[in-house]
């Protein structure tokens, strides 16, 4: 009787639809929060007296450590009991946006954002390896990976609108705010729906390789975020690089003495793993950058108010869940492989249609239609990644990955504003220089950023031939017989 019970497929119990709900939620929260503050920057720079410069790091805050500390958060949620650190890290999450919203000045809340980075970089890959070892039978996990790539690609959109609307009808503090009552929700959901983390080994903490890994991630998200502005060939920014560079090499040749390494480079050696991992890179640089520039486009040039702009990408978050459902039947049949290829060229499609934008367009001639062709492609991309960034990995793993492919989406979204501001940047003040009109210069600009965004994503495709060509089953039984229970997370 025991067996029969437990072939019944996870997701077809309540249990499992509730449990599902509950990662799909704590990965929606962190998600929204990087573009939920978009729009609210304005009313934050006059409120709180941030100048010019210094307005990014509400932003660039949130990234920073967000990127900067997602692998120590993984591993550790991997060593240390999953369920434990995503709600260590919800309680961090909630401590930080109370303070935000709080913030009397702008060293506050930017020091307020710095800290929810922290929070969310331990959330994310621990509700992703939640789910990935809790879905294990290949039906479940196609439909469970396949939600979590669509609220992974929509939550950048509905972020930009909900922002709108909070900014306009109530004040830029509820940008924070509401992740309160969320969060609270999110920890009472936890311990009733995801078991305890049972007995385990307790693991030596690598506090070298914890050390020099955040230290390099840190300092190179931090020069991808100041070059625009320092330039590309100031020393600084090359300093930046090379320190970098010298951090990380010495961590990966700290870690492979390592008897118990913080990051196994073995996990590299998971066929399609590291491919997956380099087109979500570059696919987000193209992706996450078009919605800067289209924002800035709708607001600077058609002069759009905060709410009309959040609201020209409502449409875009439905075709998004339509493009992830549609990724999620062909990942059934076809495998990742042509999913993500087919969503990045599709992506560029419409990338390259939004880059053709007038001085005197229209949202319903020039925009809409390129956003529903490029929500299209975004929702395969995102499904197809995430599932082959997942295939074959071992269950005690599980964390190290899902840290990858979430490193990977900020990494690629951080380095995607940071090259294609410099080149909309360069392009609008050659034009002024020739007297153009700013509207003209400002386009211009964002034509050239657009065009590069677009020619990235067709690069996406093309290095997606190189990942794993799964149909979302684990290659290896996340639970052999006699082991814990399908559902067990320690």
């Amino acid at each position: 009787m025991a067996a029969t019970v437990a072939q019944v497929p996870v997701l077809e119990t309540k249990r499992g639809k509730q449990t599902l709900l509950l990662l799909l939620a704590v990965a929606f929260l962190d998600f929204v929060d990087a573009s939920i503050v978009n729009i609210a920057l304005p009313s934050i720079r006059t409120d709180l007296g941030f100048s010019v410069q210094n307005l990014q790091w509400v932003l660039s805050g949130y990234l920073l450590t967000y990127g900067g500390f997602m692998l120590l958060g993984g591993r550790a949620a991997d060593l240390f009991g999953r369920r434990r650190i995503l709600v260590a890290g919800t309680a961090v999450f909630f401590a930080a946006s109370l303070s935000a919203g709080l913030a009397p000045s702008e060293g506050l809340l930017v020091a307020s954002r710095l800290v929810q980075g922290v929070g969310a970089a331990m959330m994310i890959p621990a509700a992703l390896s939640i789910l990935t070892t809790t879905f294990t039978q290949p039906s479940d996990r196609q439909k469970a990976l396949g939600a979590w790539g669509a609220v992974a690609g929509l939550a950048s959109a509905v972020g930009v609108f909900l922002g709108g609307v909070i900014t306009d009808v109530i004040d830029w503090r509820w940008v924070f705010f509401v992740n309160l009552p969320v969060c609270v929700l999110v920890v009472r959901a936890m311990f009733r729906l995801i078991p305890a983390d049972g007995p385990r080994r307790v693991a030596r903490l690598d506090v070298g390789g914890a050390v020099l890994v955040t230290a390099g991630m840190l300092v190179l998200i931090y020069t991808m975020v100041k070059a625009p502005d320092a330039g590309w060939g100031a020393a600084r920014t090359i300093a930046g690089f090379a320190g970098a560079g010298v951090i990380l090499a010495a961590f990966a040749g700290y870690e492979m003495r390592q008897s118990d390494p913080l990051f196994p480079f073995s996990i590299l050696r998971i066929r399609g793993l590291a491919a997956a991992d380099v087109t979500q890179i570059v696919a987000m640089a193209g992706f996450y950058s078009m919605f800067f520039f289209i924002t800035l486009y709708m607001q600077n040039v058609l002069h759009f108010s905060k709410i009309g702009a959040g609201a020209a990408y409502l449409p875009a978050t439905f075709t998004v869940a339509i493009g992830a459902g549609i990724g999620t039947l062909f990942l059934a049949k076809s495998g990742t492989r042509p999913v993500i290829v087919f969503g990045a060229l599709l992506g560029a499609a419409g990338i390259f249609w939004i880059s053709r934008i007038p001085v005197d367009g229209s949202y319903v001639k020039n925009l809409l239609p390129a956003l529903l062709v490029m929500s299209l492609g975004l929702g395969p991309l995102f499904v197809g990644v995430t599932t082959a960034a997942q295939a074959g990995v071992p269950p005690d793993k599980a964390g190290l990955a899902a840290a990858l492919i979430n490193s990977s989406t900020w990494l690629g979204g951080a380095l995607g504003v940071a090259i294609f501001s410099a080149i909309s940047t360069s392009r609008a003040r050659h034009l002024l220089a020739d007297h153009a009109t700013q509207a003209h210069a400002l386009t211009a600009g964002f034509q050239r950023a657009l065009l590069a965004a677009a020619i990235f994503l067709a690069a996406a495709a093309v290095i997606a031939l190189r990942a794993t060509n799964t149909r979302g089953e684990p290659e290896e039984p996340a639970v052999p017989p006699g082991a814990e229970p399908v559902g067990e997370t320690a």
